[in-house]
């Protein structure tokens, strides 16, 4: 349908002409048919042209290349997605010679330290936005390494919610602020995207994933980080593998909860990147190990699921992850714009000894991120200090915008007589880097691999691979948001043609939070709305994964941040004591009180108040201690502030702890404490005692905190 033009003139603006329309107030408005820009119907716009069902996609793809670069180019200057980020500097170090994998220099000397860049960052919210929404993460990793600089662009999940570039830009207008009013900021919980990921069927997995506490992080450190696709090594000798790269957290990985996240967004809205910056500041230095999945090439069809499929994990049952060294960050940016801003990756800086794979939503990546750098940072990115080469380079290419160096002579092409022939391709650099010689045969089509079809037995795997604590809370984050949705239809969508599809018990739990019946099955098991079923599992195949849960014991309590609840007569040798044996594990600690400045001790001295209470909110903080003094006690009870921190803790399911009279506030705060406050006590993350037990005490509140949260006691 053609939009009716509000104004008709003449070509020299005088009268008006009914053949002429000003096409500068136009209104666009939907028409019947998908065209490109130029008018030319679109007959698919779900899959971009690949030299077969499995090849590489094709530079020809003139659609392909349309939609996306004018997706690419849509938001000056600020990231289209990624936006909002946070960095630091560190080093990459292997622990052994790899060069049986890969001739990448990287990989080949354990005493070698190699810089690097990491950037973190939300996915869907703008530079101003919190920290905490419901998002996946980035984790972006520069390697300044010898051989030049290798860019490995992954997430904190390791799936993706589409298996085709070419459906990227449909996804990040579904999921951003809705154009007609700009709402809402950095959320999911809308129509627009659930519109989408409802006829998207192969979103399923990643969606199991973005509802999980997996998108909650406590901080960048306590996050797994992933490269998606599969990659190729390379080694000296030209043998190819598979492999997919994971970046495992030596914290341990930990996650907010949904209503903490939401209320740190209004009191820290800086909270991750602050805990990064701080932790790197007195030398708390985060790390992560990386990881490889290897298939060797005979074994690439071996699964019953396609390698190349960028929603599909290989389970670590079927592929174990072998860790093969050590990233740590250990210096804070100078400038956050020369820096964190100007920083460029794009998945196709890479360097001998890695190669792509025909993964499509990777194919896609290598030319967006390109072209989004330079639209965002100019042609030149590549020579800002963040992004340049530790290497010695040069080539021809010349002048734009943002141009760094002061190329001399007259000579800026190849081949040439006039510069000596120089800088000159040599048989060295096909030796250093070649792509992996991979036989291609197949016609041109846009169409999908057939082995890319199973959109829901990895979703389910996800599902029954849960505890039970981080199944409720899968289940109450897709009620949170579907209630949000506005659309009938679309709710009713989710519900029977998606999560009835991965576990009755998931619709049936996600069905009586948003008041709609799951659809009766037929005896194939076929709900009436479906476009189709899903496929029935393989025999033998893989039912749960012990690797997805979150509900793991990790030992150590470096980096937490306890609080510690005072009033004037606090026994304040209680106080202080816990602080030293909190501090000898690495952990945090903060004296709170009704003022900054210092609180009076039941003996007469002064005890310094690092945070006043106004300012001291109870989701910052990963743990609590009442000490005990009868006097400070009496305050504390007599103050709602203190009672609701208490009280907001425990619903988080964060250890508490309190110490001789310390105890009544914890049972102010409706804190199941035993009957018998004196004697040690730790069950479900509240531990209490008094007396002269308080060494003991402090023990159990340490091995409390090391357990993170304590999920069960909100299954009681």
């Amino acid at each position: 349908m053609k939009s009716k033009p509000r104004d008709k003139r003449s070509a020299n603006g005088n009268g008006s002409d009914p053949k002429v329309q000003d096409l500068s107030r136009d209104v666009a408005v939907p028409g019947d048919h998908l065209t490109t820009n130029q008018g030319l119907r679109v007959a698919d716009d779900q899959n971009s042209l690949k030299a077969g069902v499995r090849g590489p996609t094709l530079l020809e793809d003139f659609h392909f290349r349309e939609k996306i670069t004018h997706f690419d180019h849509e938001r000056i200057p600020e990231r289209v997605v990624h936006a909002r980020g946070a960095a630091a500097h560190g080093y990459f170090q292997v622990f052994e010679p790899l060069t049986e994998l890969s001739k990448a220099a990287i990989f080949r000397d354990p005493s070698k330290q190699t810089p690097v860049f990491v950037r973190f960052s939300t996915v869907a919210g703008s530079r101003g936005s919190a920290d905490t929404p419901r998002d996946v993460r980035g984790f972006a990793v520069k390697f300044y390494t010898d051989d030049g600089v290798w860019d490995l662009v992954g997430n904190n999940i390791p799936v993706f919610f589409i298996q085709d570039a070419i459906k990227f830009p449909d996804l990040i207008h579904a999921v951003k602020p809705e154009p007609h009013n700009e709402i809402p900021q950095a959320a999911s919980a809308h129509d627009t995207f659930w519109d989408f990921v409802s006829l998207t069927p192969e979103s399923m997995h990643m969606l199991m994933w973005v509802m999980s506490d997996r998108a909650l992080p406590r901080s960048f450190a306590t996050m797994e980080g992933f490269g998606i696709h599969t990659f190729r090594l390379i080694n000296a000798k030209g043998k190819s593998r598979f492999v997919k790269f994971h970046w495992k957290p030596v914290k341990g990985v930990h996650s907010l909860v949904w209503d903490e996240s939401q209320k740190i967004a209004g009191k820290d809205a800086d909270f991750q990147r602050r805990d990064l910056w701080e932790s790197i500041e007195r030398g708390d230095f985060p790390e992560w190990e990386l990881g490889l999945q290897i298939v060797e090439e005979r074994d690439e069809h071996k699964f019953d699921f396609d390698l190349l499929d960028p929603t599909k994990i290989i389970p670590e049952e079927l592929v174990p992850v072998r860790r093969v060294g050590i990233l740590v960050l250990n210096r804070n940016p100078d400038n956050y714009i020369a820096e964190t801003e100007q920083v460029a990756f794009h998945p196709g800086h890479i360097v001998p000894g890695i190669d792509f794979s025909n993964d499509p939503l990777l194919q896609g990546r290598l030319f967006s991120y390109i072209d989004t750098q330079i639209k965002r940072v100019g042609p030149n990115f590549a020579q800002l200090p963040i992004n340049r080469p530790t290497c010695p380079f040069s080539n021809n290419q010349r002048d734009a915008e943002s141009q760094q160096l002061v190329h001399k002579g007259r000579v800026a092409y190849f081949p040439n007589s006039l510069g000596g022939g120089c800088p000159a391709q040599t048989p060295e650099g096909l030796a250093a880097f070649s792509s992996f010689a991979e036989r291609m045969d197949g016609a041109k089509v846009r169409q999908r691999s057939p082995s890319f079809g199973d959109h829901f037995s990895q979703a389910t795997l996800f599902w029954n691979s849960m505890s039970d604590w981080e199944k409720e809370h899968i289940a109450a984050a897709f009620s949170f948001e579907l209630n949000m949705v506005e659309t009938q239809t679309v709710r009713e969508r989710v519900l029977n043609e998606l999560l009835a599809n991965v576990a009755d018990e998931l619709a049936e739990k996600v069905g009586m939070n948003i008041g709609i019946a799951v659809a009766r099955r037929d005896p194939k098991g076929i709900t009436p709305e479906a476009a189709e079923p899903p496929p029935k599992p393989k025999k033998g195949a893989l039912k749960a994964s012990a690797a997805l849960s979150m509900d793991k014991v990790v030992s150590g309590i470096k980096g937490r941040k306890v609080a510690i609840l005072t009033a004037d007569g606090v026994d304040g040798k209680q106080a202080a004591d816990l602080k030293a044996a909190l501090a000898a594990e690495g952990a945090l600690s903060e004296v709170i009180a009704r003022f900054a400045g210092t609180v009076k001790t039941a003996a007469g001295k002064d005890l310094a108040v690092e945070r006043a209470a106004p300012n001291a909110a109870s989701v910052i903080y990963d743990a609590v201690f009442v000490p005990g003094g009868a006097e400070s006690v009496e305050a504390l009870l007599a103050s709602p502030m203190a009672v609701q921190f208490v009280e907001e803790a425990y619903m988080h399911a964060k250890p508490v702890a309190a110490f001789g009279e310390g105890t009544q506030l914890l049972t102010a705060a409706k804190v199941k404490v035993p009957p018998e406050t004196s004697r040690l006590s730790s069950e479900q993350g509240v531990v209490t005692a008094g007396g002269r037990e308080f060494g003991a005490f402090a023990k159990a509140f340490i091995n409390a905190i090391g357990r993170h949260r304590f999920f069960e006691r909100q299954m009681l």
